[in-house]
């Protein structure tokens, strides 16, 4: 056995920790006009989402995410928030908490299309 692992008996006490991240799918359903704000956020779009899951029905509170990607009102959208959220603003430092990342063309769960443009 390899000196540098630990010896079987330790490794009953590790444990693995596995992260899963949900995909974060919204419906465009507003926009936001502001004529006061931040400089750094002066001429990006500001859209009003309802998350929703991927069945399509409406899940938790509303939100603002600026838009990186120029999604329209009705389309189905991909969004991160946090500090993530700024990255596709890179290298402006923007005050931001949501970003829409990408345009969703469809989901498909067990074979069945449940959220998307239908074609």
């Amino acid at each position: 056995m390899n000196e540098e692992w630990p010896a079987p008996s330790a490794l009953v006490h590790c444990s693995l920790f596995i992260v899963v991240f949900p995909m974060l799918l919204a419906r465009v359903i507003g926009n936001v006009v502001s004529t006061v704000k931040n400089d750094t956020l002066t001429g990006k779009k500001i859209l009003v989402l309802q998350p929703i899951g991927a069945d399509g029905k409406d899940r938790g509170e509303k939100l603002l995410a600026l838009d990186s990607v120029g999604a329209g009102a009705a389309e189905t959208v991909y969004y991160c928030r946090g500090r993530e959220a700024s990255f596709p603003w890179y290298p402006d430092d923007v005050p931001v908490d949501a970003t829409i990342v990408g345009i969703v063309d469809h989901v498909n769960v067990s074979r069945q299309q449940v959220v998307g443009r239908r074609r």
